[in-house]
This record gives C-alpha cells, sequence and structure tokens, in this order.
C-alpha cells in the first residue's frame, strides 16, 4: 500500500484504495493525504424522506406551522450567537481529518459516501466523559463527538453513531437542533436575558424537545442502512442503555424493548410522557422497538434494493401524514398556550421580538453579526 494512505477493511468486505482524492471538507476542498474508501453501498441521491419516520416528517411540519418561528431562529443566527457556538467548539475541540484519528475520519467520510452526501462536515472532538455525539450549525453543519465514544467504543460501533449524525444533516435537522442547543444556552444563565426578552421561552422549548425526539428516530434508520446492519444501532442503543457490561444478549433487550411498549396502561402512558419531556432522546428500548418495525414494515429492504425517491422528487405527503401534522400542531400549542395564551397571542409576541431586533438589534448583543462571514 502506497505511503500515507489509509486503509478501511470490514471482515468479508474488499477494500478500495483511491490513490489521489480530493476531500471534501465543509466548504473547501483538501487533498492533503490520498484515502482509501471501503467500497459499500452507495444510496446515490437519496432523499431523506427515504428513511425518515412519519413522526419526525409530521414535527418538522408542525414546527414550521409555528407563527414567525423560522424568522426568530433564523434571526438568532444573525445575530451572532451561532458563530459563538462554533467558535467555542472549535476554540475546545480536536479537528479530526486524514492526519488526526485517521481511522475515524475514514470511516466518516465513508459514511458521507454511503449517504451521497455533497460535502463532508467538519468532525471535531471534545473531551467529555459523557458518550453522545450532535450536528449543529444551522448555516453550515458540523459533527462533534465526545472523546469518551472513539475511547471506548468500537469502530463498527462509532460507524453507527457518525452514520446517525450524519443523517441528521442529510435530515437538515441540525436547524432545529442548533436552536434548541441555543434555548438550553439561555435557560441555564449562558446567554444574556435581554436576548430573548419577550418570547416564551419555555414553551418553544418543549416544543423542540418534542421535535428532537421524533428526528433521533429517523437517524436510527439512517445509521442502519449506513451500517448495512438494522442491528447496529440496536447494539449501541443496548451499550448506551446498560454500559460496555460482558454477557449482555441483544436479543433479550430485542424481547425486553416488546415489553416495555406492551405496558400500554393508562397509569404507564402518564409516567412515561413525564420521564420524556425533558429529554432530547427517547428512551432507548424505544428506539430499538421503533426501528424493528421499521425493519419489519419492508422499508429497509426496499431502500436497500434502490427502491427510494431521489432528492428533489419526494412524494406529496398523504392524508396520513397530514392528520400527524395536526397531531403534533397540537401538542405544540399546548406547550406554547401555556407560556404564551393563545396562537395570536404567540404571533404577537415572537413579532414584537424580531420588530424589536429589527431596530436595534445591531446595538448591544447584536453588534455581533455574522454579515461579513
Amino acid at each position: 500500500m502506497p505511503a500515507g494512505v489509509i486503509a478501511l477493511r470490514l471482515p468479508g468486505a474488499p477494500s478500495l484504495e483511491v490513490t489521489n482524492l480530493d476531500v471534501v471538507s465543509g466548504s473547501r476542498r483538501t487533498g492533503e493525504k490520498a484515502v482509501a474508501i471501503e467500497l459499500a453501498h452507495r444510496f446515490e441521491q437519496i432523499s431523506a424522506k427515504a428513511y425518515e419516520h412519519p413522526a419526525d416528517r409530521a414535527a418538522t411540519s408542525a414546527l414550521h406551522s409555528v407563527p414567525l418561528l423560522d424568522k426568530v431562529i433564523k434571526r438568532l443566527s444573525d445575530l451572532g450567537h451561532e458563530r459563538r457556538l462554533r467558535q467555542m467548539v472549535m476554540g475546545n475541540a480536536v479537528h479530526l481529518g486524514t492526519d488526526q484519528v485517521p481511522d475515524v475520519w475514514t470511516r466518516y467520510v465513508q459514511c458521507t459516501s454511503i449517504l451521497d452526501l455533497d460535502s463532508v462536515p467538519d468532525l471535531y472532538m471534545i473531551n467529555n466523559p459523557t458518550v453522545n455525539a450532535m450536528a449543529i450549525g444551522a448555516k453550515t453543519p458540523i459533527v462533534v463527538v465526545n472523546s469518551s465514544l472513539i475511547g471506548s467504543y468500537s469502530p463498527d460501533e462509532i460507524q453507527t453513531v457518525l452514520g446517525h449524525e450524519l443523517g441528521h444533516v442529510l435530515s437538515e435537522h441540525n436547524y432545529y437542533s442548533t436552536a434548541l442547543l441555543l434555548l438550553k444556552q439561555f435557560m441555564e444563565g449562558a446567554l444574556p436575558k435581554s436576548l430573548l426578552l419577550g418570547l416564551p421561552i419555555r414553551g418553544l422549548y418543549f416544543a423542540l424537545l418534542e421535535w428532537s425526539r421524533a428526528a433521533e428516530l429517523s437517524c436510527d434508520r439512517a445509521a442502519a442502512l449506513v451500517m448495512g446492519d438494522p442491528l447496529a444501532p440496536c447494539r449501541v442503543l443496548m451499550r448506551l442503555a446498560g454500559g460496555a457490561v460482558p454477557g449482555m444478549s441483544l436479543e433479550s433487550f430485542l424481547k425486553q424493548a416488546a415489553a416495555y411498549d406492551d405496558e400500554d396502561d393508562l397509569f404507564s402512558r402518564h409516567t412515561r410522557f413525564w420521564a420524556e419531556l425533558s429529554l432530547t432522546h427517547p428512551i432507548a428500548v424505544r428506539r430499538v422497538k421503533e426501528l424493528t418495525l421499521w425493519v419489519q414494515s419492508g422499508d429497509y429492504d426496499r431502500i436497500r434494493a434502490g427502491n427510494y425517491p431521489r432528492r428533489g422528487h419526494e412524494p406529496p405527503p398523504s392524508a396520513e401524514f397530514n392528520a400527524a401534522v395536526a397531531h403534533y400542531g397540537e401538542r405544540f400549542s399546548k406547550f406554547l398556550d401555556r407560556t404564551a395564551g393563545n396562537v395570536q397571542d404567540l404571533g404577537k409576541q415572537l413579532g414584537g421580538w424580531l420588530k424589536k431586533w429589527q431596530t436595534d438589534g445591531t446595538s448591544g448583543e447584536g453588534g455581533d453579526e455574522e454579515g461579513g462571514s
């Protein structure tokens, strides 16, 4: 093998050496080193609608229907707070690439190739004992992984998580994910109180949390497609739930997921609702259950066979989808009603906040705008 070429081999699969490959990194093209990319199933021009969970699609559409919400999120980004967030990550993390943890980088590039992404988002590793990863950036997405994941999980488990995060990128979840993170920082006192004065912060936060839990179900599917194995994300979820303990059985965990869902009396539903209300991710066993139901429906095999919608050719929404949008719209309205009154009052609050920042947004906190970047 030529010097400087990084090879990735998986059991039972051939390896392809690429000797003069330009690696796309964000909006930049770098040709620092040749990279060997594993021959894998590539889903050419796959649309995120191919794998998105119905709850995710419906919740995202319901968010779009919240009066002026998208304009508020865009304005938050324009005020420079997303830029601050990116600077914090870039200044306190390690930028991975061909010369920095190259094995992880190679698997990451492979994931982007399988999902046929137009570019490779920058990948950062941050020192954190919690096993986690995230895709953020409303304008230019980046993926951040915690060092505990890279240091203690197997290469296949790491790639499963990377595939999951790139599913967020393809679905453009990072737009609302960044807003959720900014709202969380505001509620924790990390952002000035004057920034969001007059907005129903808690209602917006819980509405975005509800959306976030639905979005995770989609990206578990994306991870299954990337790995070519629906059990791969199930194994990772089992480990996230129970830790790395010898003797754990995936088969038993799958049975546990089915048993959890079977406890569907009123008390159980009430308990689950309050347990999940403040979580960004659904409970692990529910995620496993949802993933196995998707595989059993035949959609996973149909996508693997090439029968999936391409970007720009997505099918129109169905009546069932419209009903789901109405369901999430009602849930979001309840969150917002408790903090903002009715929808008309909410629209007035969001509109008033936008007007405030249009008139004096260039002073104070608004002086850090990203206009020139």
